[in-house]
């Protein structure tokens, strides 16, 4: 596999699309073939998946119907666009993947690393990113960017508390996989956030000789 898998995590209102289009100029403007992508989603199936997951009709949701839901249109996202994009020399760029799912199913919902984690790896093997660009706000930030921008959907709209564990839970993520995680404070400017971004980039491709 030579191509780079890059994601991109955060709270919600973190600013990830933003960074995600820079990253991407960034990148092209140094010869590399770009692939942007998100989760859920990616993918037709995936997509449609996204709209059962995020609509607020369906409050009547279960916690694990919800971590099987995300693992599925991961595991179609990871076969149809991910390890193609990859083995054909691509940089992926993922806005969210398997962290999202530990932080807010097995952490934010209670349900547990060990079982949020066995449940992916079913749908994406072995997969990591070679790097994770953690945006850092604070989820009462994150919320009123949110407020602003349009109406929230089901997970967006749920109570402070769960916002609150979402954020500890990437907090006690990222201090575990230093090496991976790259923290970023999303409150910083938008071009000092993808200066850092492009420092983290750099590093990376020097570690691989690229």
């Amino acid at each position: 596999m030579s191509g780079l898998f890059i994601t991109i995590e955060g709270t919600d209102g973190s600013g990830k699309t933003t960074q995600i289009k820079l990253l991407q100029k960034y990148l092209e403007e140094k010869g590399f073939n770009v692939v942007c992508t998100r989760e859920p989603g990616g993918t037709p199936i995936s997509e449609k998946i996204r709209e059962i997951i995020i609509d607020k009709n369906n409050d009547e949701m279960t916690d694990m119907t919800e971590a099987l839901l995300y693992a599925a249109a991961r595991a179609q996202h990871t076969e149809e666009v991910i390890l193609p994009s990859l083995k054909e020399g691509s940089v992926v760029i993922s806005d969210r993947f398997t962290d999202s799912s530990v932080v807010y199913q097995g952490f934010a919902r209670s349900m547990g690393e060990r079982l949020i984690k066995n449940i992916n790896k079913y749908a994406v093997g072995d997969l990591e990113p070679d790097i994770t660009f953690l945006l850092k706000l604070k989820p009462e930030d994150g919320l009123s960017r949110k407020r602003k921008q349009a109406e929230l959907d089901r997970l967006e709209a749920e109570k402070f508390s769960f916002h609150q564990r979402v954020y500890d839970g990437y907090v006690r993520l990222s201090k575990r996989c230093k090496n991976r995680i790259k923290v970023i404070d999303a409150l910083k400017p938008v071009e000092e956030v993808h200066l850092e971004i492009k420092e983290g980039i750099n590093e990376l491709l020097e570690k691989n000789g690229i």
